[in-house]
């Protein structure tokens, strides 16, 4: 067929298709309406009719009435920012900071995280990454390490009774002591002035060297007392602790820290043994540098160093200072003076100090801190078993020096009770 006959054909069926009658459907062009069935035109459904498309009209769903089931439906209650005061035996736990991926090491933020979503304080997807609950911690406790007043701050879900319903889940060594709100923009461990630690030891490892490694009937005397506090108080003010942690380096400027006390307070007796606390408060601490602290004048009271080493192990040199047992340490007070002074009094923030709650911090370090260092010093004996380590030392020498006679702490004894009070 030609061009012109096919167009010719084209032009009749065009003029036949256009005169048919039929029912407008609104939305479409005349020739789509005129070409729907006048048996479907009322109906409008969107089906293939004769080989062509019509539209069907969906009516507008009715506006929903709220009912008082909508009313009485529970609204998700707003995150606000607080602290907890915590209180812990660190027996047993590999410290304090959670390690994902590393569940055979429990640690302290394990079980309070788990509490923390088993008492509906947060979603359970924070509890795998904390930081969607802005958590941190005031300061970081190691292995065996414990505290009578940890901070934390976090941001949850005000529920009510949350102490309570947080203790619950909680095993009976870790407890919530206290709760306040705090600014937004709070940060437990950057608005942290100070931290106060406490070490507990047996009075038998300031006896002089020549007696038995652990006389149990050993009393310490006032004199001795006396010399223990005199050597305890060099370290107040500012030094380079370089030698007191693995950490740093004799250069660094963060090695140098402010101590604004320490001393040894008056002994007392447990289970026939007895035992002396030193307190030691600083602006921050290093890995191991309470404990080596402690660990330096044990040894020099003990006759093992001379006063002298004191002085040496601020200086550049590199000097073998031993390291205390961790099983004594405990975290014993946070420090927000800063804080509490811009925020504190101004109507809408409770200043930090937990004067309230000092009835159940005690009490927390009688039942269980207390006893645990006793018992465990009783059955481990780790004291002991590091100050039979001192001779090993050459105080009058490096550490590379005193390395090089081949004498070695045994490995049982490297950290076995714990790695430190790292802020």
């Amino acid at each position: 067929m030609g061009f012109p006959r096919l167009w010719a054909a084209l032009l009749r069926a065009w003029g036949r298709w256009t005169a048919c009658p039929g029912p407008r459907v609104p939305g479409l062009p005349p020739m789509a309406a005129n070409k729907v069935p006048p048996a479907l035109a009322s109906h409008q459904q969107d089906r293939k009719v004769r080989g062509g498309w019509v539209w069907e009209e969906t009516p507008h769903p009715p506006k929903r009435v709220k009912s008082l089931e909508d009313e009485e439906a529970p609204r998700k209650l707003p995150k606000r920012k607080i602290v907890l005061l915590m209180a812990y035996s660190g027996k047993g736990y590999h410290g304090m900071q959670r390690n994902l991926g590393s569940s055979q090491f429990r640690t302290i933020e394990d079980d309070l995280v788990s509490a923390l979503v088993q008492a509906g304080c947060i979603p359970e997807n924070h509890g795998t990454d904390m930081r969607k609950m802005s958590f941190q911690r005031c300061a970081r406790t190691d292995k065996g390490v414990s505290a009578a007043g940890q901070v934390v701050s976090l941001k949850v879900w005000l529920i009510d009774d949350i102490l309570d319903k947080i203790n619950s889940h909680l095993p009976s060594n870790i407890r919530i002591l206290g709760l306040k709100r705090v600014t937004g923009g709070f940060n437990s461990k950057n608005k942290c002035d100070a931290r106060t630690y406490c070490y507990m030891l047996p009075t038998f490892a300031f006896a002089h060297k020549d007696r038995d490694v652990q006389d149990e009937s050993y009393r310490l005397s006032p004199e001795t007392l006396e010399q223990v506090n005199r050597l305890l108080a060099c370290y107040k003010g500012t030094h380079n602790f370089h030698n007191f942690t693995s950490q740093k380096g004799p250069r660094e400027p963060s090695a140098r820290r402010y101590i604004l006390e320490m001393y040894c307070e008056e002994p007392f007796v447990r289970e026939g043994l007895e035992f002396a606390v030193i307190k030691v408060k600083g602006q921050s601490f290093m890995m191991h540098q309470i404990r080596k602290m402690v660990g330096l004048v044990v040894a020099i009271v003990k006759g093992y160093a001379p006063e002298s080493v004191l002085e040496r192990s601020w200086g550049e040199e590199k000097v073998d200072v031993p390291k205390a047992p961790g099983l004594g340490l405990v975290l014993e007070r946070v420090h927000f003076e800063k804080y509490n002074q811009r925020f504190g009094s101004d109507g809408l923030h409770e200043p930090l100090d937990w004067a309230q709650e000092e009835g159940k911090v005690a009490a927390f370090k009688e039942q269980y801190i207390y006893p645990t260092i006793v018992s465990t010093e009783r059955d481990e004996r780790s004291m002991a078993q590091w100050l039979s380590t001192l001779p090993i030392h050459n105080f009058s020498a490096t550490a590379l020096g005193a390395a090089g006679t081949g004498a070695k702490v045994p490995s049982s004894l490297e950290g076995s009770e714990g790695d430190g009070d790292t802020d």
